[in-house]
């Protein structure tokens, strides 16, 4: 255990200080002065904690304040929430929707395991779908600056820049159902 370097001359003007109702800065002032050292209000609040004492007793009105709610600008319409429509559609329990095959780009992958891939190869990730199916990826030589080959890299970004693209939704290019 390291040495908190509090002698007992200290700790008794800790004692002292807060028997007079003095704030913990206050009495990390006052020791300081008294003993030339340099503890903290923080220094002091664990050394009181570690002897076992207490601070001074705050009165009720110095706690924090409750926030009172702000008066809305004058002139100002008030909002109504709007219901939020669901995202998904909810499915009967028990009933699971059917998988669909979808191809993503006119491009056949090389279908290479994690282990197989090259430094430059593509990253984008077939299979998996199933319990127990292996996971593959595309192989095609990568796009600069990227993960994904030239395809994918378009399949996976949408139009835009990095900001717009996040700021609104991503649009996927899907070819026909399988």
């Amino acid at each position: 255990m390291q040495s908190s370097g509090w002698t007992e001359q200290h700790s008794q003007a800790l004692r002292e200080y807060l028997g007079k109702g003095l704030s913990f800065a206050e009495v990390a002032n006052a020791i300081n002065a008294r003993f030339n050292t340099a503890y903290s209000r923080n220094a002091t609040i664990g050394r009181a904690r570690r002897i076992g004492i207490s601070g001074p007793e705050r009165p009720e009105r110095l706690l924090r304040p409750k926030p009172q709610p702000k008066p809305a600008p004058v002139g100002l319409k008030k909002r109504h929430a709007r219901p939020v429509a669901p995202t998904r559609p909810k499915l009967p329990v028990g009933e699971r929707a059917a998988a669909l095959n979808l191809r993503c780009v006119g491009i056949a992958p090389r279908h290479l395991s994690l282990i197989d891939l090259e430094r430059g190869d593509c990253r984008y990730p077939y299979g998996g779908d199933k319990e127990g199916e292996a996971i593959t990826f595309c192989g095609h030589p990568r796009r600069e600056g990227s993960s994904y080959c030239v395809s994918h890299f378009h399949l996976t970004s949408g139009p835009g820049t990095a900001s717009e693209r996040s700021a609104g939704k991503v649009l996927l290019r899907l070819v026909e159902a399988a």
